[in-house]
């Protein structure tokens, strides 16, 4: 039989670690969107740590501002969509 074990390119990881070290988000957080173990995840923010391809570096003014603002927004966002689930469930018993 075949392997069962999935496979991901290496911009997919690369990606996926973007999110982490320059998104801000934690590896759990990240990890659970899109659907890979913690373990993993960790893995690949290790692996690009220590080959320095994502170097830890400090954000300057813009990068800051701009990194604030998009959280910002994605809070926004996610109360949006969170109500927006709610009202569909309200509308959908209603409708019973």
């Amino acid at each position: 039989m075949g392997s069962t074990r999935r496979r991901f390119t290496d911009e997919y990881k690369a990606n996926a670690v973007s999110l982490v070290i320059d998104g801000g988000r934690t590896n759990p957080d990240v990890a659970r969107s899109i659907g890979v173990h913690e373990m993993t995840l960790g893995k690949w923010v290790k692996k690009a740590r220590d080959e320095g391809k994502q170097p830890d570096r400090e954000l300057n003014g813009d990068e800051r501002a701009e990194l604030e603002r998009l959280r910002e927004e994605n809070k926004r966002l996610r109360m949006e969509a969170e109500f927006a689930k709610k009202v569909a469930a309200w509308f959908a018993k209603d409708q019973r």
